[in-house]
This record gives structure tokens, sequence and C-alpha cells, in this order.
């Protein structure tokens, strides 16, 4: 793929699941790889695998010896780090700030640092590992579902502040993948995410497809743009379907 043959590539999250079958798949495309994540021996394994340059670490810092690493230029950023705090309005402050920090501010630090060399050039491209959280919601994961809408309505910003400017952004919004994450979601993804869930080698191949098509929104499970559209057509119908859903999760927990 023209857009990524040779081009610096930094990978957050990616000592495993979506951000490492990124890593790959970015890797095998012909691009040079920078692997971030906070397990140093998780990223170094990756990085190795994929012939990159590991770069462990708080993804919120890493831009400048990313730059440094990729010999000067960052081309493509995919914000993929992410934390998959669950509870409701009573988590503790640490957790929502936590979920803020990862899920949000990462990005935003990221953009901040990236966006200045991206403009005077003309180009770059921003990859931003959302998810249907963030379109949609996620029962009995109040942190983990408003900070993917702000994820999203991040990206969404940047794409339209800055498109005209070269910029390109995409916000990826699977539902299930099966990853750790997953596993780590208790009963509720049980019930919501686990039958439906894909490879995360699936959202790499739906992210590439999305790159040649040259859209924003990248929908691995393609049923959840009738999901959205349900809940912006009859917002009352989509709650009380959710709800039903919730009610059904009390049930069975």
């Amino acid at each position: 793929m023209e857009a990524v043959q040779g081009a610096g590539v930094v990978v957050t999250g990616a000592g495993g699941g979506i951000g490492a079958a990124l890593a790959r798949r970015f890797a095998a495309e012909g691009a040079r790889v920078v692997v971030n994540d906070l397990d140093v021996d998780k990223a170094r394994a990756v990085a190795e695998e994929t012939g990159g340059i590991a770069l462990p670490g708080d993804a919120s810092a890493i831009v400048p010896e990313a730059r440094d690493a990729l010999g000067g230029t960052v081309d493509i950023w995919c914000a993929n780090a992410g934390v998959g705090t669950g509870g409701s309005e009573a988590a503790d402050e640490d957790e929502w700030e936590r979920a803020w920090d990862v899920n949000v501010m990462a990005h935003v630090r990221a953009a901040r640092a990236l966006l200045p060399d991206w403009l005077d050039r003309g180009s770059g491209r921003f990859v931003a590992t959302v998810s249907a959280a963030g379109l949609l919601t996620m029962i009995g994961a109040a942190p983990y579902s408003v900070t993917k809408h702000g994820a999203y309505a991040f990206a969404e910003w940047l794409s339209l502040t800055y498109r005209h400017r070269g910029i390109k952004v995409h916000a990826i919004c699977p539902q299930g993948v099966r990853t750790d994450m997953l596993d780590a979601s208790g009963s509720a993804g049980d019930l919501v995410l686990k039958p439906t869930a894909i490879e995360p080698e699936d959202v790499a191949d739906a992210l590439f497809k999305g790159i040649a098509e040259d859209r924003f929104l990248i929908l691995p499970h393609p049923e959840v743009a009738g999901f959205y559209q349900a809940r912006a057509a009859d917002p009352e119908r989509w709650l009380t379907t959710m709800n039903r859903l919730q009610r059904t999760w009390e049930d069975i927990r």
C-alpha cells in the first residue's frame, strides 16, 4: 500500500491485542514501526518479531523519542493504548482520571506534539483506536463508555478541522475483540461482546481497507453502523432497548 510503504509508524499499546496486530500489519506492508507499550518485555518481543523499534513507556510522552527513532519524521500515529475501566458513576476518582488520561488525553497530547510538523509539510495520519462504545455505549462501564465517546469526538474534531490541510484521521470502532481487555470485561462482556468477538487481525484488516478507501470511520463489525443509525434516529427506542439489556445483565450477574 503506497500510503504505508516506507512510512514511519508508531503504535501505542502494541505489546499485545489490537496494537500488536496493527504493528505486524504495518511492518508486513513495508512500514518502519515503533512499538510502544508500558510493558517493556512485551514491547521488545513485538519489535523483535516485526523488525521494529521498541520504545516502552507512557504513550503520552514518547513523540520526540519516536520521531528520533524514525529518523526525524512520524508519518502515522496509531493511538491504540487504552484502559477498559468498568464501573458506574460510583467508580473511584482515580479510575475516572486514569480513563480520561489514557483514553482521551494521550490522544490530545500526541496530536499536540505531532500536528506542527504535519501541518508544515501538509501530511500526516492519526489513527485512533476508539470502540463501538464511543459510538453507542457499554453497560457496566461508565468510565470506559464516557471516555471512548471523548476519544471519538476528538478524532472527529481533528478530521473536520485539518482534512483540507492534508491530515488523515481514522477512528476504529470495533465491538468485542479477542484480547486480554475482553477477558477482563466480566459478565457484561460475556453477554454483549463475546458472542460476536473477532480477532485482532480482523481489526487490522478493517483499518487497511479504510485507509485504502480514505474513510474516517472504521467499523470492523459492520452491524455497528445500523446500531448507530438507530440510536440517532430514535433515541428513546434505543435507550429502552439498551435498558432491557441492562436488566438482563442485572439478572444474570
